[in-house]
């Protein structure tokens, strides 16, 4: 499955996107595609400093952009989708083609891991959630709890689905 059809790791800021898409991407051996370093390059901004100098909305239109590109590449990639993703239409329709899974965690926990990052300063994990839950639930394959799964264990759950 994994190399017809790209792998999507979606979830809430601090659950392990980047970390788990990354373990992932290396036992499957293709590259990963990350929203933050797609961003800098094509933007040369931080999603924070796009959300600070442009507004959230631009910010997310980029984001949804970066998924979208991912997904027409071949051979299909682990793409880390930003949490807004799954509010665009377009994307969700998108993501029907590919293996998605949702990292969760309780919002605690979520904020706790974002207390130590500038990605987004005024990150409320149960706003975020509340908002975007029903998408999550729409397009996820496979709900994992990060809260109690090392990311290794993670990565070893979404290969083994595969």
């Amino acid at each position: 499955m994994s190399k017809n059809k790209p792998v999507v790791v979606i979830g809430l800021m601090g659950s392990g996107k980047t970390t788990v898409g990354a373990l992932v991407a290396r036992a499957l051996g293709v590259p990963l595609r990350d929203s933050d370093p797609f961003l800098r390059e094509r933007y040369g901004r931080s999603a924070a400093e796009i959300a600070a100098a442009e507004g959230a909305g631009v910010l997310h239109r980029r984001e949804s952009e970066h998924v979208l590109h991912a997904l027409a590449e071949r051979p299909p990639p682990v793409i880390a989708a930003a949490a807004s993703t799954v509010e665009d239409p377009e994307v969700r329709a998108a993501l029907r083609g590919a293996f998605v899974v949702w990292l969760d965690a309780p919002d605690a926990i979520l904020a706790q891991r974002m207390r130590s990052s500038d990605h987004r300063p005024d990150f409320s994990p149960a706003a975020m959630r509340a908002r975007r839950l029903p998408y999550f639930e729409q397009v996820a394959d496979l709900r994992l709890d990060v809260s109690t799964a090392t990311p290794d264990e993670s990565a070893k759950i979404i290969c083994d689905a595969l």
